[in-house]
């Protein structure tokens, strides 16, 4: 082995007397140091925007949520309350009420999912890195916190008291519709907008977030009903235990979704986009390995004369193959460390500089991340094996006589 590993050596870092040859495996060489390097560059930059993606959803979205099995509301009694309260690894949690409702303010309309939130909700979720402009509301006084693109659409101020938005939902019942007054169906109430929040372009038109119990009002709901309970959990707390006892207070009728599964569709997705990324360069790794399988060939028959003296010298046909499948793995191993380090060096120049922007006040988001450079080396290595096989494969017995 130390043998075939010493001539590999001196193969591949010495010179051919054949300069043709020496150009193919320049080639071959670069072409595996920028295809390691742009599979890593590409796998940062996703993992850069994947975190960028979610960091919106993440101010959104609690550790743990309670919701009802079936239907729009679940029962909390103030026994579950307290219970809920005594268990080991819950911070804080909050109780929400979110139906869908009707605005309309001077003429334009927009339909939005009103969000009735305790006190304890800005405990359980990030509100100050979300307000845009104005206050939180203040409970009790018929306020609201509307987002960004909703302030947009129906063209609102803030603290405007002349102008009050109007909220409507439907009453419950089954009852007919008046054809003399449809708003006869409807529940109203007016509000002033304290605040405006921003997150992203979806969620700042998805939801008006108002007092609990004025949610609780309009939507005709009895105190002890709930849409769902929002769970922040403590530092190195156990999510599993806490899910346990959280199924013993209550016992069936409701789902338990931490913060992936809240957003399941999301990181479906972004999964799925990043595999199709890793296939599409990989590809295009083996698209250049397939120039390594050449140059190694080409040196096979460059060095069929060596071969033959190596031959006659007790070397056997498994050890010269053994020879080149070594140049072949050593040119893949040693080109792919070095793309990837130029691959990091890239990144970091990326997160120091930001020479690369999505617009002129947002640099491209990118991430360093030991995983990228696992998964970069592993498959390099393996493909480099590959065709490193493929090419030893080709040194016949024809070629030793």
């Amino acid at each position: 082995m130390n043998f075939s590993l010493y001539i590999a050596k001196r193969y591949l870092f010495s010179k051919s007397s054949n300069n043709a040859i020496n150009i193919i495996t320049g080639i071959a060489a670069i072409g595996v140091v920028v295809g390691a390097m742009s599979l890593f560059i590409v796998l940062s930059g996703f993992s850069g925007l994947k975190d960028f993606s979610l960091q919106f959803t993440n101010e959104f979205d609690s550790d743990l949520k309670i919701l009802p099995e079936s239907g729009k509301t679940l029962v909390f009694s103030e026994a579950q309350r307290k219970q809920l309260k005594n268990v080991e690894g819950i911070g804080n949690f909050s109780e929400i009420i979110e139906e869908r409702v009707f605005l309309h303010y001077k003429g334009k309309n927009h339909i939005a999912y009103i969000k009735g939130v305790d006190s304890l909700y800005g405990k359980v979720n990030q509100l100050d890195s979300i307000m845009y402009f104005g206050k939180w509301f203040v409970p009790g006084e018929h306020q609201v916190v509307v987002g960004l693109s909703t302030i947009a659409k129906l063209s609102m101020g803030v603290n405007d008291y002349s102008n009050l938005l109007e909220i409507y939902v439907p009453k419950p019942g089954t009852g007919q519709l008046n054809a003399l007054d449809p708003t006869d169906a409807f529940s109203k109430e007016n509000v002033v907008v304290s605040g405006v929040y921003q997150v992203n372009e979806d969620l700042d038109s998805k939801y008006v977030f108002s007092d609990l119990e004025f949610a609780r009002n309009l939507l005709s709901l009895d105190s002890s009903k709930i849409s769902s309970v929002e769970i922040k959990l403590l530092p190195n707390s156990s999510e599993e235990n806490v899910r346990n006892e959280i199924e013993k207070i209550f016992p069936t009728g409701i789902l338990i979704k931490n913060r992936i599964q809240q957003n399941d569709a999301l990181y479906k997705m972004l999964n799925t986009e990043n595999i199709a990324v890793y296939l599409i360069f990989t590809l295009v790794l083996i698209i250049a390995l397939f120039n390594v399988i050449g140059s190694i060939i080409m040196m096979v028959l460059d060095k069929r004369k060596n071969i033959k003296t190596l031959y006659n010298m007790g070397a056997s046909l498994p050890e010269i193959r053994r020879i080149f499948f070594l140049q072949g793995t050593l040119m893949t191993v040693l080109g792919g460390l070095l793309g990837i380090f130029l691959g990091i060096l890239a990144v970091l120049a990326q997160l120091k500089f930001e020479f690369v922007a999505i617009t002129s006040t947002l640099p491209y988001p990118v991430k360093l991340k030991l995983i990228n450079v696992v998964v970069v080396f592993v498959t390099i290595s393996v493909l480099g094996l590959i065709a490193s096989k493929i090419a030893s494969s080709r040194v016949r017995e024809k070629l030793l006589f």
